[in-house]
């Protein structure tokens, strides 16, 4: 600014280069924080199902009417596993995560919700039975 008050050009193209090069970094740092709050999410409903899991498998290797009581948190959102003959999935967000059981014999394909109490116990037939 000159001592008559105006603002010179080059004065408004420098500020305008600011402001430009400001709104990059603050996209480009609201892309990196979403981001991570994504790979958080992912994290935390792995660690459920790698949960569910360790579960199931206590049970399954353990002698038959062995059973354990899990329940499912409901802070974490709605979402829901699958135990499927050998396979674990849970389903959130339209997003889904995948686990595998080799050893896990099961004949109903169950479904797990969110924020419920279930009992996995074992047959005297060796089979993994959850309610």
């Amino acid at each position: 600014m000159d001592n008559k008050g105006f603002i010179s050009l080059e004065y408004l193209f420098s500020l305008f280069i600011v402001i430009i090069i400001a709104s990059g970094l603050l996209f480009y740092g609201e892309a990196n924080v979403s981001s991570s709050f994504n790979i958080a999410d992912s994290v935390e409903h792995r660690l459920i199902l790698d949960d569910i899991k360790d579960k199931i498998s206590q049970v399954n290797s353990n002698g038959a009417g062995f059973s354990k009581s899990i329940e499912l948190p409901s802070d974490k959102g709605y979402f829901e596993i699958t135990v499927d003959k050998s396979r674990l999935t849970i389903e959130y967000d339209g997003k889904k995560g995948e686990s595998l059981m080799p050893l896990l014999k099961t004949d109903e394909k169950y479904k797990l919700i969110s924020g419920q109490k279930y009992c996995i116990s074992k047959t005297d037939d060796g089979k993994i039975v959850i309610t």
